[in-house]
């Protein structure tokens, strides 16, 4: 586990403007503000490597250290910015089967993560969303930041 790292990149992502067009960045993937595109920034944190279609019992281990290195990041970032809001991400993902259209980054991350802490990075007009990526067992498990102007559904 290197939170520190984590906490860093968070802290970047928090002060980088957001990019002119939608595609990869260092720290993973940014889409601008479209018509239909919302501005955010994507990071993954940690991944797994391999796992994809693998051994189920190796992947909940996997799930397990992640979601134990999530709740270090929230426990850090919540003496910040105050206690972490859970969003149940399922919830999302229904409601985009029903409802139609959920604004992104909030409808992919419903895809492929249950529940993220979430924060308001007060004065920054920014939304702060740490999850684990294990929603599709075909996937590799990730530990992923999302940094977003667009508050949650």
């Amino acid at each position: 586990m290197d939170i520190a790292r984590h906490l860093a990149l968070v802290d970047e992502l928090c002060s980088r403007p957001f990019p002119a067009e939608h595609g990869p960045s260092a720290v993973g993937a940014a889409a601008p503000r479209a018509q239909l595109a919302v501005r955010h920034h994507l990071a993954v944190l940690r991944g797994s490597h391999g796992l994809r279609g693998g051994d189920g019992a190796e992947r909940a281990v996997t799930v397990e250290q992640f979601e134990k290195e999530r709740d270090a990041v929230e426990e850090r970032l919540s003496v910040r910015w105050g206690r972490a809001d859970p969003l149940n991400l399922q919830t999302i993902l229904l409601r985009t089967e029903h409802e139609g259209e959920i604004p992104e980054p909030w409808a992919g991350l419903s895809v492929r993560a249950r529940v993220a802490w979430l924060w308001e990075a007060v004065g920054t007009g920014r939304w702060i969303a740490v999850a684990v990526t294990d929603r599709d067992e075909e996937d590799e498990v990730q530990l992923v930041a999302v940094v977003t102007q667009t508050p949650p559904p």
